[in-house]
This record gives structure tokens, sequence and C-alpha cells, in this order.
């Protein structure tokens, strides 16, 4: 019997605890808490001509060894490592046209080479990836011949 009383009486004051922390999750509209969202849509796949423009750059880099075109090569791909859409291939494909980049006092063969590979891979590496199209159930029949091993909806 004093435990039912005790229940009773301990009932009220663990509510009379609890209310600080309701009125506070109450006053969170009020106060102009932002309601959860869903993550942010990430930003669309770089265009295929900045890629071809970075190669176009990066080969005259290799090719003239000047400061210009080798400033605009690196300042052309440091963006585009940071994008959050590329392959990781992508991107260390721009980090060598980045880092090899540079004007140097002989253009030679072991300085244009890295560069001129790296910019010739670029366009195939960084091509967006797009799901492959599923055939339709309802597709042409399949020829008859053959081993006629087990079709996929076959079971």
């Amino acid at each position: 019997m004093d435990r039912t009383v005790s229940a009773n009486q301990q009932g009220p004051r663990h509510l009379r605890s609890a209310l600080p922390h309701l009125a506070l999750l109450a006053s969170l509209p009020v106060l102009g808490a932002a309601p959860l969202r869903a993550a942010p849509e990430p930003p669309p796949f770089p265009p295929s001509a900045d890629f071809r423009s970075l190669q176009l750059v990066a080969l005259a880099c290799s090719r003239e060894n000047t400061a210009e075109a080798c400033d605009q090569a690196r300042s052309l791909a440091n963006p585009l490592l940071d994008h959050p859409r590329l392959p990781a291939s992508c991107k260390d494909v721009l980090w060598t046209i980045r880092q090899r980049s540079l004007v140097a006092a002989s253009n030679s063969f072991e300085r244009r080479e890295p560069i001129d590979r790296a910019a010739r891979s670029l366009t195939a590496v960084c091509r967006q990836q797009l799901p492959a199209a599923k055939p339709a159930a309802d597709g042409p029949p399949r020829p008859q011949g053959g081993l006629n091993l087990i079709g996929p909806n076959q079971n």
C-alpha cells in the first residue's frame, strides 16, 4: 500500500520536473528554429565543355611552357577538384594536371608527357556515367536456337 501511495505522489513531481522541457520544445517554432529539412541536392555534374577547355589549356601548357597557359590550367582544374559529383579517377587526373602544369627551364619530354597523358584522358575519365538502361519486359522475343539456357525470367 505504501508503494501505491508513493507512486502516486512521485508521478506529479516527475511531471513537474518535465514541464520546463516540454515548454522549451513547444517554444522552438516561436523562437524561429528551422524545422528539419532534407539534405540539399548536390550541384549538377560539370558540363563536358569545361573538361574540353581544360584539356586544351593543359595541352597548351605542355606545348608552350608559358606561365599564362600553365596558370590557367591550374586555375581551371582547382575548383573541379572540390566538386562532390566527380569520381576519384577524374580527381586523380585533375590533380595530375594541377601539380604538373608548372613552367620549367627546359620543356623536356619528361615534363610534357605526364601533362599530355592526363589531358588526353581527361574527357574520357571525367565523363558523366548515366545509369544503364534496363531492357523492357515486353521486349522482342528471344531467337529460337542455340543452347537455349535458362533466361532471367525462367526459374
